[in-house]
């Protein structure tokens, strides 16, 4: 069974129907929602929902630490609030995960209304990942909790938590590409523009590998 963590901020408007996809996988049997203090009702929400609901600091490393405190399942998913699951999620990463040594993965995706520019999204994740094993955070990262706590646990960094999880899952273990599919919402792309999301993507990576920190990034990501 799963243990689903879902970080927020303000995300009234989309948690509903996230929660609603994960309703309809049986083998998702626990929902955390650990939010940063939202001044709206996504607490609300997620509660009438059935999900738990944790409250802390902001930063997406630390959010995803504490819904790991409180699972209970012996797979852990991360999930933007943004991005909804296929009915086959459960059985697709759960196969994943019986295989030997495999520690842990992630799921192709696209987006949901994507301008034309953002087509081919499944052909990239796929291609990151078999090239360097590694998938963003919105391709719903999943883990056996026993490896991820053997890993050390989510790091508290208040972004680029996904590079972290991915390159300590390969030191123990090996990561898969589940055989489902999840999308996510274009509403970033649309709000900033598309070569503006993608440009402001790759400088991040490039600081990132350049060695920057997660710190300096997050102030770069929220910048205008």
């Amino acid at each position: 069974m799963i243990s689903v963590v879902i970080p927020t901020l303000n995300e009234e408007a989309e948690l509903p129907a996230t929660l609603e996809h994960l309703r309809r996988v049986p083998t998702v049997t626990q929902v955390i929602v650990s939010d940063a203090g939202s001044a709206d009702t996504t607490c609300r929400v997620a509660e009438h929902a059935g999900a738990e609901v944790v409250v802390g600091a902001r930063g997406r490393g630390g959010q995803l630490g504490r819904g790991v405190a409180r699972a209970r399942e012996e797979v852990v998913a991360f999930l933007h609030a943004d991005t909804w699951v296929a009915s086959d999620f459960g059985p697709a990463i759960l196969e994943v995960l019986r295989r030997p040594r495999y520690v842990g993965g992630a799921c192709l995706k696209t987006f949901r209304d994507p301008h034309w520019l953002m087509h081919g999204s499944r052909f990239r994740c796929r291609l990151r990942f078999y090239l360097w094993r590694f998938a963003y955070g919105d391709q719903a990262l999943f883990f056996s909790r026993a490896e991820l706590n053997r890993m050390g646990g989510v790091p508290a960094v208040p972004l680029m938590e996904e590079y972290l999880l991915c390159r300590s899952a390969k030191a123990v273990g090996r990561m898969g590409l589940a055989k489902t599919t999840v999308t996510t919402s274009a509403r970033r792309f649309r709000q900033c523009g598309v070569v503006r999301t993608y440009w402001r993507m790759a400088v991040i990576n490039a600081r990132w590998n350049l060695g920057a920190s997660p710190e300096a990034l997050r102030r770069y990501y929220d910048g205008p």
